[in-house]
């Protein structure tokens, strides 16, 4: 279930929002030069798309220019790192897949950050499924034919994966059902999409944001959504569950960060104004149309929730068997 927020929350939001236009607060809310939103992975994918979309709304809000600055790397890790280690002052920010920093840590034995202590929780931004998609060549039509085809042809399918989500999405399934399947790492969504749309690899987990176009288009055929039940975005797709794979429930969460030590005074600004872009009409309208649910709060129910996925990932990476890189 997602969460939803309520009175209280509301209230909470509105004190933010108040207390960012007292005086007293001015000198820690002045951005005195430009912004960057740092992506940790390459052009193209679901949190670069959400950046670019955001960033000039953004930057009309604070009076700077708010630049998008892809990092790609280690899964996400290295651009979170950066962040992590940047001057707490509202210029560095992170937008990333709150899966993949949560994952991170039952991934990586070298980790250079701790995701709770070194970064600050600012905004949500949207929630959507991953969506599991097969290139044209692969005869299944759903989730079951798929393991079905697997069992009887091992060592023949392939997955890719472009994050810490997508590994553990793809290694659940291998898991469960005792596929004999080849991993196939990259370091973002378009480089691994062009290589299963190209038929190099014959399956992927993939953000609904950037791989939808190409299932509309026939490129891919979707067998599944990854969420416990059906997306209303896209009702006609059956879950992971619903396909056979029990305990299923892997979702794309967006959010920006920055780093620790942050003030408040800032925090409270940077979440009153993306609040203010994420919930205008336009926005939610455009993010629908992609199969996304725009999604926000206050900093305090994402740190929440970031807190709460570190313990479900781990369980998941247990229960599929990975073992930290």
């Amino acid at each position: 279930m997602f969460p939803r927020f309520g009175r209280r929350a509301a209230l909470a939001a509105a004190a933010a929002i108040l207390f960012s236009q007292l005086p007293g607060g001015a000198n820690a809310q002045n951005f005195e030069r430009p912004v960057r939103i740092i992506v940790p992975y390459a052009p193209g994918g679901t949190s670069d798309i959400l950046a670019r979309l955001i960033s000039p709304k953004l930057s009309a809000a604070i009076g700077q220019s708010v630049v998008v600055e892809n990092k790609p790397g280690a899964a996400g890790n290295l651009g979170a790192d950066a962040v992590a280690k940047a001057q707490p002052d509202g210029h560095t920010l992170l937008l990333m897949d709150v899966a993949s920093l949560a994952t991170a840590p039952s991934l990586f034995s070298d980790l250079t950050f701790d995701v709770e202590k070194d970064l600050a929780p600012i905004s949500m931004v949207m929630f959507g499924p991953y969506v599991l998609a097969v290139h044209e060549s692969v005869p299944a039509k759903s989730t079951k034919e798929l393991i079905d085809y697997a069992k009887a042809n091992p060592g023949k399918l392939s997955f890719a994966s472009a994050n810490t989500s997508g590994i553990v999405a793809g290694e659940t399934l291998k898991h469960f059902a005792e596929l004999d399947m080849l991993h196939v790492p990259y370091k973002s969504s378009p480089p691994a999409l062009n290589d299963v749309i190209g038929g190099r690899i014959t399956m992927m987990f993939i953000d609904v944001l950037t791989g939808l176009p190409h299932v509309n288009g026939g490129a891919l055929r979707a067998l599944a959504v990854t969420t416990r039940d059906r997306s209303p975005l896209m009702s006609k797709l059956p879950s992971m569950q619903e396909g056979g794979v029990p305990d299923f429930d892997i979702t794309s969460w967006q959010g920006y960060f920055g780093p620790a030590g942050l003030p408040k005074e800032i925090v409270a600004k940077l979440n009153a104004e993306i609040r203010k872009i994420v919930e205008k009409p336009e926005i939610k309208a455009q993010l629908a149309t992609l199969g996304m649910d725009a999604f926000s709060g206050t900093p305090e129910e994402l740190g929440t929730f970031v807190r709460d996925q570190l313990v479900l990932w781990e369980k998941l990476v247990t229960n599929a068997g990975i073992e930290k890189q």
